[in-house]
């Protein structure tokens, strides 16, 4: 794009099809929304925190994009929560706090590893062999037409608002990986550019647990299967059909792969980086 004028409405940089018209609907930027969101979490969400797993209800704190742009500190959230835990909530209060602390290691990660969005932590997985996209196969993935009810929803839900529920994105980004083969650098850079809590540091180190590539991360042979996950998590399929507008139509599309047939290659995969013979 070139300009050819000093007048900034000259420049298109508006995109022609907004894509983010609906996040006034979905989020109150500023410290004002911040706080709002947590009182609204410590007065319903945390005695429900203990199903933070499930994507159709509102059981967790929403408060990341804030926290991304310091709008709330991870200290005002810790001490919101101590000042209102009882004995009941104690539990959740402790999942939920570990949470955070979880985030502040992402941070720890990024000090002492200034690439991390683009270097595996774990240097055997330089030797992955990664296949190059298939294109019609990620646009699959980042349009939300996969033919994988969870991921598909998940990955609506985060075009239409700009994030997605956390178990929902270990789903899906599993799934990129895992099942479609792909490099998680290229996941991790379209989260980046899509999600309103982006975040230099989560992020990555996100992608590199589902991986199998980062410090502390889950093992590269764990493949989430999106249709366990889908009956465990969401039984009643109300997450699935808040999100995918054709859901349990005939104009929902098939699967674009089978999950047992790519989980066996990813983990014959994983067995060649490790220099082992894949199982048979």
């Amino acid at each position: 794009m070139e300009a050819t004028s000093d007048l900034l409405d000259s420049w298109n940089l508006f995109p022609d099809r907004p894509w983010a018209n609906d996040f006034p609907n979905q989020w109150t930027p500023g410290e004002t929304g911040a706080r709002e969101r947590l009182e609204r979490f410590l007065d319903n969400g945390l005695a429900l925190y203990h199903r933070r797993d499930e994507p159709g209800i509102e059981s967790t704190s929403g408060l990341s994009p804030h926290l991304r742009f310091g709008e709330i500190s991870p200290y005002q959230v810790w001490h919101a929560v101590e000042s209102v835990v009882t004995p009941e909530t104690r539990a959740n209060a402790s999942r939920f706090l570990s949470e955070v602390g979880w985030r502040e290691f992402s941070y720890h990660q990024l000090f002492h590893n200034t690439d991390l969005h683009r270097r595996n932590l774990r240097a055997e997985f330089d030797e992955f062999p990664w296949e190059e996209p298939n294109p019609a196969h990620l646009s699959a993935w980042k349009k939300g037409k996969t033919g994988v009810e969870l991921v598909d929803a998940g990955m609506r839900e985060l075009w239409k608002i700009g994030t997605m529920h956390n178990r929902v994105r270990m789903v899906a980004a599993s799934f990129l990986i895992k099942n479609l083969g792909i490099d998680w650098r290229i996941g991790e850079a379209w989260f980046w550019n899509t999600l309103v809590d982006a975040d230099e540091a989560s992020n990555p180190a996100s992608w590199q647990w589902v991986a199998g590539s980062g410090y502390d991360a889950a093992p590269y042979f764990r493949v989430f299967n999106p249709e366990l996950q889908a009956a465990k998590f969401d039984p009643d399929s109300v997450y699935r059909a808040r999100w995918i507008e054709e859901y349990n139509t005939p104009l929902y599309p098939e699967p674009i792969v089978s999950l047992s047939d790519t989980r066996a290659r990813a983990l014959a995969d994983y067995a060649t980086m490790r220099g082992e013979r894949p199982q048979q």
